[in-house]
C-alpha cells in the first residue's frame, strides 16, 4: 500500500506536469478561455465582434476610447467594427486607428475561438505591472485596467487545421497605456498578413518585422522587442520623448569590406547603404529611415 509520501510525490509531480504542459502551450500569454471566465466571440466568417465598452478610458497616441471592437480577421479597432480581411500595409494613412497582432484572413467557423476579458483586480493586474516594470524599467507603473483577446487555434480561410494562436494584451493605470502582443503557435499561410499598429494618417506606425510574410511569420513566436520571445511591447499613450519616431534614431556602426571599394563612386556608395538599410529593418527599425554616408576613411590593417 502506497505511503502518505507516496501519494503526496505523485500528487506533486502530476501538478508540475501541468503546469509545464500549460507553459509549453501559451508561452508568454495571459491567462484566457472559459476558465478565465472570459466571454467568447462569434464563430462567424468575417463576421465582428459586439461593440465593447471598456471600463477605464485607454489612451492612444493622443486619442481617448471607451469603446472597441475585437475584429474576426485578428484586429482591433475603436470607433467601428470591420470585416477587412486583407490588411491594409501599414503605413496606411488612414483615418482609423488600428491594433494588429496578427491581421489576415481568418475562418474561426473551421476551427478556433476568440476570447475576451477585462479586468480591474486580481492576479492578472499584478502580472501586468510586473511585465510593464520590466519592460519599461524607467517607469513605476501600476495597473489598474487590462484588457485581453485571445485568437486561440483559429484557422487560416480555405486552409482548415492550420491551428494558429496569438493574443494582444492593453494595459492601463489611467494615464499611461501599454499594449503587448503575445504569440503562440503560429501556422505558415499564403494570405496576407501583417502585425503592427497604425494610426490616424499614420502617425505613428509600427510592423513587427517579418509580420508580413506568410512563410515568416512562424518565427513570431521566437521573436521579442523586450527580450521575452513571443512576446512585443510597446507604450502607445503618446509620443514620450524616450519613445522614437522614424526620424529620430541615432545610430553608430562599425563595417569592415572584404575588399576596399571605391566609395566616392555614386553606385558603390548606394549599394552599401542599401544593404546595410535593409539589415536595420530586419532588426525592428522603420523601413523609412534613410542613410546617408558623411566621410570615407581608409585604414591599413
Amino acid at each position: 500500500m502506497p505511503s502518505v509520501s507516496q501519494h503526496l510525490l505523485v500528487y506533486t509531480t502530476s501538478v508540475l506536469l501541468l503546469s509545464m504542459m500549460t507553459k509549453a502551450q501559451t508561452g508568454t500569454f495571459y491567462p484566457f478561455g472559459s476558465v478565465a471566465g472570459d466571454t467568447d466571440s462569434f464563430a462567424i466568417e468575417d463576421e465582428n465582434s459586439t461593440r465593447i465598452d471598456l471600463w477605464s478610458p485607454f489612451a492612444f497616441f493622443g486619442r481617448i476610447y471607451h469603446t472597441i471592437y475585437i475584429n474576426n480577421n485578428g484586429y482591433l479597432t475603436f470607433n467601428q467594427s470591420s470585416s477587412e480581411y486583407i490588411p491594409k500595409p501599414f503605413p496606411a494613412n488612414g483615418s482609423e486607428d488600428i491594433i494588429a497582432p496578427l491581421w489576415t484572413d481568418i475562418d474561426v467557423s473551421e476551427n478556433g475561438v476568440i476570447f475576451y476579458q477585462q479586468y480591474s483586480y486580481g492576479s492578472v493586474l499584478t502580472r501586468a505591472s510586473q511585465d510593464i516594470n520590466q519592460y519599461f524599467p524607467d517607469l513605476s507603473f501600476h495597473a489598474t485596467w487590462v484588457f485581453v483577446a485571445t485568437w486561440d487555434k483559429v484557422a487560416y480561410f480555405y486552409h482548415s487545421g492550420t491551428e494558429t494562436s496569438f493574443q494582444v494584451v492593453l494595459i492601463s493605470d489611467g494615464n499611461l497605456s501599454f499594449i503587448l502582443m503575445n504569440y503562440g503557435d503560429i501556422a505558415v499561410t499564403q494570405n496576407v498578413v501583417q502585425a503592427g499598429y497604425d494610426t490616424v494618417n499614420s502617425t505613428p506606425y509600427l510592423v513587427i518585422p517579418g509580420s508580413n510574410s506568410g512563410s515568416n511569420i512562424p518565427n513570431l513566436k521566437n521573436s521579442s522587442n523586450v527580450n521575452a520571445p513571443g512576446c512585443w511591447a510597446f507604450r502607445v499613450d503618446s509620443e514620450p520623448e524616450h519613445q522614437h519616431t522614424s526620424n529620430d534614431y541615432v545610430i553608430g556602426l562599425q563595417m569592415r569590406l572584404s575588399t576596399f571599394l571605391d566609395l566616392s563612386e555614386i553606385g558603390n556608395i548606394a549599394i552599401v547603404l542599401e544593404k546595410l538599410k535593409q539589415q536595420m529593418i530586419d532588426r525592428g527599425l522603420p523601413n523609412t529611415l534613410t542613410l546617408n554616408l558623411r566621410s570615407v576613411q581608409k585604414q591599413n590593417p
